[in-house]
This record gives structure tokens, sequence and C-alpha cells, in this order.
């Protein structure tokens, strides 16, 4: 089982090699880099190329390690119990009736290997961090209503990102591979543009990027990323556009800048944008 890329996205030979061994030890690959330059995207492919289900936990700062793995409803076994199960299907006294699981235990309890990404992971707080420690190590965990342990039956790929808003902790990175994903240069963007833009004039391509390359050295709150150039390049494609520049107006310069204070600072210092 071997990820080689895929028509949508370039994987350059040291990401290449450290997804693979990931893959083949069955060790969470954790992923860092600013947002934008294919971490999620990344898993989605891993999953398309292989052929495989995916379990998705997009992490909040709410999350619990524990509501990952599985949720025990309270609320609904009381009022079953108050006012019936006749057309629910339900039995109040089996508990397993009112086990939820999340994309953990899903992933565990799957009969086909699966993809488990945990999205953002750096949004949810060391305590939940901490509670998945054990979890992705020894691949199980414990219902702790009825004492009972879930062990997965076939380890999923699980690969978690992170865009460093919070730092993880030593013993959390310990548990996984870790990479950061730079910047794409020049030439790795060609290929990226080409990937998604086979059949682009050249002369858009390279005109777009000299002005993407450009903005993202104006020191803007939120520099534009890979996901930002492939959306503007597909509206001016979409539009037959030759040249991202009119009256030396950048051309829906809202598909590269999102917070409004760059935007109104990019307007302010150039007098473009559209």
């Amino acid at each position: 089982m071997e990820f080689k890329g895929t028509d949508r996205y370039y994987l350059n030979p040291e990401l290449s090699e450290i997804v693979n061994i990931a893959i083949e030890m069955e060790k969470p690959l954790l992923l860092t880099g600013e947002a934008g330059t294919g971490k999620t995207q990344l898993a989605f492919e891993i999953a398309r190329s292989l052929n495989l289900n995916m379990e998705i936990a997009r992490c909040k700062s709410t999350f619990k390690g524990e509501e990952l793995c599985y949720v025990y409803d309270t609320i609904l076994r009381l009022n079953d119990s108050r006012f019936g199960t006749t057309d629910t299907g339900r039995d109040v006294n089996d508990i397993w009736d009112y086990l939820r699981f999340g994309p953990i235990g899903r992933a565990f309890l799957s009969d086909d290997k699966r993809v488990l990404l945990l999205d953002e992971i750096d949004k949810t707080d060391s305590d939940t961090q901490d509670n998945l420690l054990d979890v992705l190590e020894d691949e199980s965990f414990i219902i702790r209503e009825i004492n009972h342990k879930v062990e997965t039956k076939i380890s999923p790929i699980i690969i978690i990102t992170s865009n460093a808003k919070r730092e993880l902790s030593d013993p959390f990175l310990r548990r996984c591979f870790c990479h950061y994903i730079p910047f794409p240069d020049i030439d790795e963007m060609h290929h990226i543009i080409n990937l998604h833009f086979p059949k682009i004039d050249k002369r858009l391509r390279d005109n777009a990027m000299t002005v993407f390359y450009n903005m993202r050295q104006r020191g803007f709150e939120k520099p534009p990323a890979t996901a930002e150039l492939l959306d503007w390049i597909g509206a001016l494609n979409k539009r037959g556009k030759i040249s991202p520049m009119d009256d030396n107006k950048v051309l829906f310069m809202g598909s590269l800048l999102k917070r409004t204070q760059d935007i109104l600072s990019f307007k302010n210092r150039t007098g473009s944008g559209r």
C-alpha cells in the first residue's frame, strides 16, 4: 500500500518518504505548515488514491479526547425511560443502543482499512491531546460506563494536521512521525498548477505567479497560500484572461486576500484591486 501522489496532488520526494513509511509502520503522521499548503488535502488524496473510506474529526477547542472515540447519550436514554421506545427500536436496558461512536471509534471498529483525519489538532487543549496519547499509540480505548475495551480491527492510516496555533506536547509529538510542509518554491508551484490546470496558458500561469509571490512578500496578516492561488487562477482561466492585471488593478483580488485589513491595506498602498 503505497501513495504516489495523484492527478490533484503534487508529492515531492521528501513528503513521499515520510507518508509511506508512516503507512508502512502504522504510525500517526503529524503534518504542520501554514494554512493552505495542502495538509488536509493530503489525507483526502491518500484515501482517494488507495480507495479507502475516511473518518474525519474537524477539531474544536471544546473537543475532549473521549468524544472523538464515543459518546454515551444519557439524555436520550432518560427520555426513552420516561416516554418509551415503541417506535424507536431502541432497548432502554441495552446501553449499546445509546453509544454513538466518534471518528476514532468508527475507524477502529471498521471492518475495512480507513484514513482517519484529525484536522487542526492544535485547536484542542493539552488535556485532549494527552487523552489521545494512549488511544493512538495502543489503538484502543475504554468505554468507561461498561468498562469495555474497544480495540482496532484494522489499523487506520492516521493523518493529523496542525497550523501551530498552539504548541503540542512532547509526549504527543513523540508518538507521531512529523513533517513540516514548506511553502512550495516556484518549480514546485509550476507542478502544482499544471496538475490542476493541465491546459492553462503558460503566460497566465507565469504572470499570475509573479503577482502572487510579490503579494506574499508584502507582510499581510494572512498572505495568500497555494489554495488561494489555485482559486485565483481558476477564476482568471474561467474568464479567459491572459494577465491577472487590468489597468494596473489585480483582478478578482478577493480570491487571494481574505482578511479585510489585508484588502484595505493593499488597496491603500497600490490603489488597485477589484
